[in-house]
């Protein structure tokens, strides 16, 4: 079906963990573009929100409330939206939650709904999507990660092995694309910490209120992220912003030390000095209640932009630059050198 953008043929985007904090984000950034999107989260009330911001934005919005936990639900999911908007060509896996706890006092039911949503969500998207796109032999799937991918951090241990668990499940996938020559492409999108409502309705047994670890960016770098990330191919992974860089270098180089250090402090830079609210409700089970959109309450803290970005997405003008740059002090340096050497040669010399 044509859009408002340009006559090409309208765009198909799936976004789970749609209706708030960064999918709320990546959600109306594509709706600027004038796509199609398919909004999956649990709160039937908070899409119908990010429905609205779409279709202001531009885009048409197909509200699909369902647990990704749910592998089942999720292929209906994506049989729906072929069928009303047509065949999916983008397929984000972003839904998540997680739990702020020593691994000591973390129930085995709360390791296991971590995983099931966090990390089997995004293999039963990716499922979905394939099923779809390997027999057109086009499509990309973006799976939304983190920092935590590669270094893990106290507190948050089902959370960061989710995402441990979907760094080795995409590098699986790459493989097997190459393997059979597939034209469906997949990147994993690393982002920084963000100004999300995930810190006002993840479940918490800390005696403080919860914060991402600073420095803290908005949720539309990292929606600008994953737009790029569509838009270019940008290869196995993406990093977003410098922080996230820092943490994968240094946990190739110096983990010891990662680790001793957060040891020390990683348990006060991931609380304010806010007391909890014991009896605030969490989404670990089920939605929690509240019109959130994209930020969080760090808004005077954060980041709106991230130089690493900007310059990842300007890497051919940087490539250029640089070599008109050599061509001209390599050219300088010839000039000098040949001009040096006509007055060595001159007669008055």
């Amino acid at each position: 079906m044509p859009s408002g953008n340009g006559g090409r043929p309208e765009e198909v985007v799936v976004v789970t963990g749609a209706s708030a904090g960064l999918g709320r984000a990546i959600v109306e950034r594509f709706a600027r573009d004038g796509a199609a999107i398919g909004l999956i989260a649990r709160g039937e009330q908070r899409l119908e929100h990010a429905k609205a911001s779409v279709e202001l934005l531009g885009g048409r919005a197909l509200v699909l409330p369902l647990d990704v936990a749910d592998a089942d639900a999720v292929e209906r999911a994506a049989e729906t939206v072929e069928r009303e908007l047509g065949p999916i060509d983008v397929w984000i896996n972003n839904a998540m939650v997680s739990v702020y706890s020593p691994i000591k006092e973390m129930p085995a039911a709360e390791f296991r709904r971590v995983t099931e949503v966090t990390y089997l969500g995004y293999v039963h998207g990716t499922l979905a999507a394939l099923k779809r796109m390997l027999p057109r032999d086009r499509g990309i799937i973006i799976q939304v990660g983190s920092a935590l991918a590669h270094r893990s951090i106290p507190l948050q241990s089902a959370y960061c092995a989710s995402k441990h668990a979907i760094m080795g499940f995409h590098e699986s996938l790459l493989s097997e694309l190459l393997h059979d020559g597939s034209h469906v492409r997949t990147t994993m999108v690393q982002m920084p910490a963000m100004n999300t409502p995930q810190f006002d309705w993840a479940k918490n047994r800390m005696p403080h209120q919860t914060q991402p670890v600073p420095p803290i960016f908005q949720p539309e770098v990292g929606a600008d992220a994953v737009h790029h990330a569509v838009r270019h191919d940008v290869g196995r992974e993406f990093l977003v912003a410098w922080p996230t860089v820092k943490a994968v270098v240094g946990e190739k180089f110096v983990p010891g030390y990662i680790d001793r250090r957060l040891g020390r402090s990683g348990y006060e830079g991931e609380q304010t000095a806010a007391p909890a609210d014991p009896n605030q409700p969490d989404n670990l089970w089920q939605p929690a209640p509240g019109n959130f959109g994209a930020h969080g309450r760090f808004d005077d803290r954060s980041k709106d932009q991230s130089v690493e970005l900007w310059v990842a997405k300007r890497k051919p003008w940087f490539a250029l630059l640089g070599a008109a740059l050599t061509g001209v002090v390599l050219g300088s340096v010839g000039a000098s050198a040949r001009a040096a050497s006509a007055d060595a040669s001159s007669p008055d010399a």
